[in-house]
């Protein structure tokens, strides 16, 4: 028998729901909130372990700062190490302001974790997530000293690890771009060809670094092909971040923050379109999430089961998400506190909750 864990990260700490077998039936039992008046940014939902998942937990206390907590029993308990699991090392002369994704590694080394921060910084853990350690590569690549804190910081958001290779991960951050690595973490180079960075002057709209990336993804068939949603922009890669295609053109607004690919069907992924930077509410006031079928050829709107009245809900970049179900469950939670769930592969919905804190990350995994 198998059940399906939620993990909904709000401004004021993290809500657990769980659904038994039979995925189709309405009810949720959702406990929490743990970490009462914590920002809850980043949630890892480690599958490896032999046994129960290991829940990690990226915490921001406006009165002790931000750590990193661990749970192997689903939330029943919960232990942060004595010391900080997140700490720049002194001689950088920098502190951790928030840690903006947990990304448990490949299944060839169970035991690696990677940690994506504000400043924008790469850390990996090879102890499970109990303590981390600062990929300095990264932190000192050339570029770096060009990076710029946009409308939401200066933070790491997004690690991809080639399912082929543990050697190769793909990073992002808004706003120094996407970078990737073969080696490791050894050395790094960045892969933003073809994505248009529209707050800079047009003959400069196509740097070599400097985008404002929000998210990207990996298709589930084809590891070389990835999605990335910009600040302003739709894009696919089909070679693995050398060069991007924009993909949005159909879409009510090519603008959003999340993009998340289907758990087992090659070109298909999910956007959440919403209005121009005025106000970044759903595109035309409407709570829909979008899907392609064909990698970006077209976009179906997926409306059966959401709001039809005018919405003003954004959903941020880590708060859409996909378990590894079948068929596969989609969800994803708004500023409004509103919490949706899909599954059917995103036709139909419906609504877990409502009245939560402001939602700021989703994650979701079938568990034993």
């Amino acid at each position: 028998m198998t059940d399906v864990l939620l993990a909904v990260g709000t401004r004021k700490g993290l809500f657990l729901a769980r659904q038994a077998a039979g995925r189709r039936q309405a009810h949720w039992d959702l406990a929490g909130p743990y970490f009462n008046a914590q920002a809850v940014y980043s949630v890892g939902i480690d599958t490896r372990r032999p046994t129960a998942p290991r829940l990690l937990v990226g915490g921001d206390s406006a009165h002790w700062g931000p750590s990193v907590f661990r749970s192997d029993d689903l939330g029943a308990s919960w232990s942060e190490p004595e010391q900080p699991a997140v700490k720049f090392p002194q001689e950088t002369g920098t502190s951790l302001e928030r840690v903006w994704q947990l990304q448990p590694g490949p299944a060839s080394e169970p035991d690696v974790v990677y940690a994506g921060t504000e400043p924008g910084a790469l850390f990996r853990s090879a102890d499970g997530g109990e303590s981390f350690a600062l990929v300095r590569a990264l932190w000192e690549h050339p570029t770096r000293e060009s990076w710029e804190p946009g409308g939401g910081g200066l933070g790491l958001h997004t690690v991809l690890v080639d399912p082929r290779d543990a050697q190769a991960v793909t990073v992002a951050v808004s706003t120094g771009g996407a970078y990737r690595t073969a080696d490791g973490g050894r050395s790094w180079e960045p892969c933003n060809r073809g994505v248009q960075a529209t707050f800079l002057p047009e003959e400069q709209r196509f740097p070599d670094h400097g985008q404002c990336v929000h998210k990207i993804a990996r298709d589930a068939v084809d590891p070389d092909r990835l999605y990335l949603q910009n600040h302003w922009g739709v894009y696919r890669s089909d070679d693995g971040g050398s060069r991007w295609t924009s993909i949005g053109d159909t879409l009510p607004s090519d603008f959003g923050f999340p993009v998340v690919t289907h758990p087992r069907r090659g070109g298909v992924a999910y956007v959440f379109p919403l209005n121009a930077d005025s106000d970044r509410v759903p595109a035309q006031h409407r709570c829909r999430v979008h899907r392609t079928e064909d990698a970006g050829a077209s976009w179906q709107e997926l409306s059966a089961g959401l709001p039809e009245t005018a919405h003003y809900g954004p959903v941020l970049r880590d708060a859409l998400c996909t378990d590894d179900a079948d068929p596969a469950g989609v969800y994803f939670g708004n500023r409004n506190g509103e919490v949706f769930a899909s599954a059917d592969d995103g036709d139909s919905w419906q609504q877990l909750a409502a009245h939560l804190p402001d939602v700021l990350c989703v994650r979701a995994a079938v568990i034993g």
